[in-house]
């Protein structure tokens, strides 16, 4: 139970300075910029520069995204393409286990493309911008106007409190039975594995990207429902996505977004054996 408990505690600490960063950036465009402008001129080269910040280890940049998407400073195009390349603990957990660079590349690249690729096409399809003028301050009630330091503490101390309980919460299922089951689960692969992959990934935990990279190394999960998991898992952003987003329906249709590609390309990825 130690074990448990220190673990949420080290995860949550990791995404601190990721979530200090993100409000700052808020408090200060939500008080002292335009942000009509910025929605204007933002998203066009955003999927690329969020694909890449993706890729690199832990969720951070994934959790700093969410945050800055639902002030809408960045495009859901943008967002999306941060949430499929973010390699949580994948990248750490093949170095330790001495996996072949090929291996460790090619699944960095794939997510690196698939990132850009979907990301753009959302931007496309979706031009019309949400004239919702959400403001995280005035959600949370805080007394910004005289300290935006003061301020952006006590939003990432509140997220922090939020992360930390969930994560000890989902540590607890998978330490008592729930990656024993979940092994079980994938060692019967079959056409609908993608799917289950996919869901599995889009636990806001990082033990989620541990058990699928881990299986795949162990050669118990194939190509595709991998790159199905592994891109669908953005860390604990989705879980900073429903604790700061008041709009629902929207989380909802990000979440769906979300696990369609990682699906998709998944059976791709298995139909056509493309690697």
């Amino acid at each position: 139970m130690l074990d448990i408990f220190l673990d949420a505690v080290i995860d949550t600490l990791k995404l601190i300075p990721f979530l200090f960063i993100a409000f700052l950036i808020i408090e200060f465009t939500e008080h002292k910029l335009n942000n009509k402008k910025i929605v204007s001129k933002s998203g066009r080269l955003g999927p690329i520069i969020g694909s890449l910040l993706g890729i690199f280890p832990q969720c951070g940049f994934s959790v700093l995204a969410t945050n800055l998407y639902i002030t809408r400073i960045i495009s859901l195009g943008t967002l999306i393409a941060v949430y499929l390349s973010t390699s949580d603990e994948m990248l750490p957990i093949m170095i330790a286990q001495k996996a072949d660079i090929k291996d460790i590349l090619c699944l960095l690249l794939i997510k690196f493309i698939v990132g850009i690729v979907f990301g753009f096409i959302i931007d496309l399809l979706i031009t019309k911008r949400d004239k919702v003028n959400y403001e995280i301050c005035k959600h949370d009630h805080c007394d910004c106007n005289h300290s935006f330091i003061n301020s952006a503490i006590k939003h990432t101390f509140k997220t922090s409190l939020f992360i930390f309980a969930f994560t000890l919460f989902i540590n607890f299922i998978f330490s008592y039975g729930g990656e024993g089951y979940l092994k079980h689960i994938f060692s019967k692969n079959n056409w609908f594995t993608p799917f289950i992959s996919g869901l599995i990934g889009l636990i806001p935990n990082c033990g989620s990207s541990i058990l699928i990279t881990e299986l795949y190394l162990n050669n118990l999960l194939p190509l595709g429902p991998t790159i199905s998991g592994l891109l669908t898992g953005s860390g604990v952003a989705l879980l900073v996505l429903f604790k700061s987003n008041p709009n629902l329906k929207e989380n909802i249709k990000i979440i769906t977004i979300l696990y369609g590609i990682g699906v998709f390309v998944g059976i791709l990825f298995e139909i056509f054996k493309i690697v």
